[in-house]
């Protein structure tokens, strides 16, 4: 629980505080960025909500923060807003919300789907979310993105029987993964869902392509205000030249959604997001010519 004798100077006085046990991973300028912004290397409060909808986001970012780290002057209002997990996106797919530490606050979705549900990458091993997951009829498949992300993964696909999906070279993350993926093609493991290997941030990044949504992991994220997609060197633990050919291979498909591990989720026409993806990998390679290893 955050301590309010323990909050960043730089919070604007009101309810809501971030303490200075925040990891700065960023969860809460997603969830809320009308509340929570950016300093140096933690999040704070830059604006006190002041309408119902900003407050009900801000209260979602307090649950979604994976330490805790968020605080107010009424914590009991967030039970209520438990029950917005997971919440809607568009089209069956939601955002799981509670953010672990394990993953650093990775967010984590779910896909309703009728062949069977999906959980992208894993959120805390809540009884709110199993609940939750169960009425809308269980998991059948949890799609790790890469090693770093995988959370409570286990927890969850043996509650329900799940099959894990992770490739090969990420396989340590979770040596009792039902399912592995090798090498770096693209293959379909089930109808509408492409799976396609993205070795950079991670030797065994993948991400999946379903119906226009790009679950992308590490791999990039979006930068809203911009409309601009990225992706950073700084956190690349594998190979940056990979990473850059893999962002040039996801120029054969289309997609509209970009909905991330870390970073901002972003949501564009095909043809934008298209654009977008080509501006970055022009970005990718100059840095590379620049900066070569």
């Amino acid at each position: 629980m955050a301590n309010r004798r323990q909050s960043y100077p730089d919070n604007v006085p009101g309810d809501f505080f971030v303490d200075t046990t925040c990891i700065d991973c960023g969860t809460c300028r997603h969830v809320a960025p009308e509340t929570f912004a950016e300093a140096a290397d933690h999040s704070y409060v830059q604006a006190q909500p002041d309408t119902a909808t900003e407050r009900r986001k801000a209260y979602r970012a307090l649950l979604c923060c994976p330490t805790g780290s968020i605080g107010s002057e009424a914590p009991a209002q967030a039970r209520e807003v438990m029950e917005d997990f997971p919440l809607p996106i568009e089209g069956g797919v939601y955002y799981c919300g509670f953010a672990s530490p394990k993953s650093f606050g990775a967010s984590s979705y779910f896909i309703h789907h009728p062949d069977g549900n999906w959980l992208i990458d894993s959120p805390k091993f809540l009884p709110h979310l199993v609940e939750r997951f169960e009425q809308l009829g269980g998991i059948r498949h949890v799609f790790l993105t890469h090693r770093d992300d995988v959370a409570d993964a286990d927890r969850y696909a043996a509650r329900f029987g799940a099959e894990r999906w992770i490739h090969e070279a990420d396989r340590g993350a979770q040596p009792e993964a039902e399912r592995t993926v090798s090498g770096d093609d693209p293959v379909e493991v089930a109808p509408g869902f492409l799976v396609i290997p993205t070795p950079g941030h991670t030797r065994g990044s993948m991400v999946l392509l379903h119906d226009g949504f790009l679950f992308s992991g590490d791999h990039l994220w979006g930068l809203p205000h911009a409309g601009k997609l990225g992706a950073s060197p700084s956190v690349c633990w594998y190979s940056w030249p990979e990473q850059t050919r893999s962002m040039e291979k996801l120029l054969a498909y289309r997609f509209d959604w970009v909905l991330p591990g870390h970073g901002a989720p972003l949501h564009l026409e095909s043809e934008a997001m298209h654009a977008a993806l080509a501006d970055l990998v022009r970005r990718m390679e100059r840095h590379a010519r620049t900066h070569p290893v």
